[in-house]
């Protein structure tokens, strides 16, 4: 015979709530607050710059770059400065193509101007001062505007600063130094849209293309003076103004003599109605025109002949460099050897 043992009632009561709240324990937990890991921080692109300026002073014979070494300068001790705005290669992800404007490169007008300072060192034992932009012309356009130039985006903007910062560094260097001095801005200038190739130099001076069409006896005063970017030149030259532009003793007779044929000059006066570019941003913002001792000149060569290659950008740097240093005698009385 089977006896079962009776279990008291409270038992029974104590058994039941701890299986229920085994079944309790069984269902899905109260929900907890979601964690969020914080964004990952941006190492690589910095929006602050510091500022211009901060990897000064500026040695001759050194070289600095700006930002991703878009922009090169050459801290010189001449009282002349080289600028290529238009002869870069570099086409970076992170500055967005220009969507108006110029975008065609000068080809070979980086080698060119680099080359001129060589043969100014090896010359005159000094060195010119010489900045360039490595930027493509698709990315930025030193030679305009700051809004024409970098196109609201930050990194081109930056770099424009940096070449124009450099610039005014040369000036200042040679104003306190020499108190006056000449600034090239090189260019290269192709094909009419005729089809017609013109292999004159192309000489600017803020002047137009139909008033250097005008007689010397119209041109030659001091209102048209005043509007070119060699006002501070020709102020401290002996020569008259025609003759400083396009006399005997102008930078593009000088240069036609040795072989490589300028207007203006005294065989080409004027375009005579033909395209021809008077100078941009640069000769403006960084010649005498609107003050201070540096006077500057548009350089825009062809290629045939002259930006081609190796040989041809050799030959004419020697011309180029015999040029400045005729010109820069003559006028200003001063010597270009160190």
């Amino acid at each position: 015979m089977i006896y079962l043992k009776m279990i008291p009632f409270k038992s029974i009561i104590t058994i039941g709530v701890l299986w229920l709240s085994v079944l309790i324990g069984c269902d899905e937990p109260k929900d907890e607050p979601e964690k969020i890991d914080p964004p990952p921080v941006d190492t690589v692109k910095q929006d602050t710059f510091p500022s211009l300026g901060y990897d000064g002073p500026y040695y001759p014979d050194s070289v600095y770059y700006g930002r991703e070494k878009y922009v090169e300068y050459y801290a010189g001790d001449l009282p002349i400065i080289l600028s290529a705005p238009h002869g870069g290669r570099l086409t970076p992800d992170e500055i967005p193509d220009r969507t108006y404007g110029t975008t065609v490169t000068d080809d070979n007008t980086y080698e060119l101007t680099k080359t001129v300072m060589d043969t100014m060192v090896a010359r005159f034992g000094g060195r010119p001062h010489v900045i360039l932009c490595r930027l493509k012309r698709t990315k930025l356009d030193a030679n305009r505007d700051s809004v024409e130039a970098a196109q609201d985006d930050k990194y081109a903007l930056r770099a424009w600063q940096e070449y124009h910062h450099y610039i005014g560094v040369a000036k200042m260097k040679i104003e306190t130094d020499y108190g006056s001095g000449l600034f090239f801005d090189m260019h290269g200038h192709g094909k009419n849209p005729d089809g017609f190739y013109d292999l004159r130099n192309w000489l600017g001076y803020l002047l137009s293309g139909s008033e250097l069409d005008l007689s010397d006896a119209v041109l030659n005063t001091n209102s048209f003076k005043n509007e070119s970017s060699i006002r501070a030149l020709v102020d401290s030259s002996s020569s008259s103004f025609i003759e400083v532009l396009r006399g005997a003793n102008s930078f593009g007779a000088i240069l036609d003599s040795i072989g490589f044929k300028s207007v203006p000059s005294v065989n080409d006066p004027g375009p005579n109605g033909m395209r021809y570019f008077s100078g941009g941003y640069n000769t403006v913002r960084h010649g005498s025109k609107n003050g201070g001792m540096i006077s500057a000149i548009q350089v825009e060569s062809p290629k045939p002949g002259i930006r081609e290659n190796q040989t041809t950008w050799s030959k004419f740097s020697s011309a180029f460099v015999s040029t400045i240093y005729i010109y820069y005698t003559r006028h200003l009385k001063r010597d270009l050897n160190n």
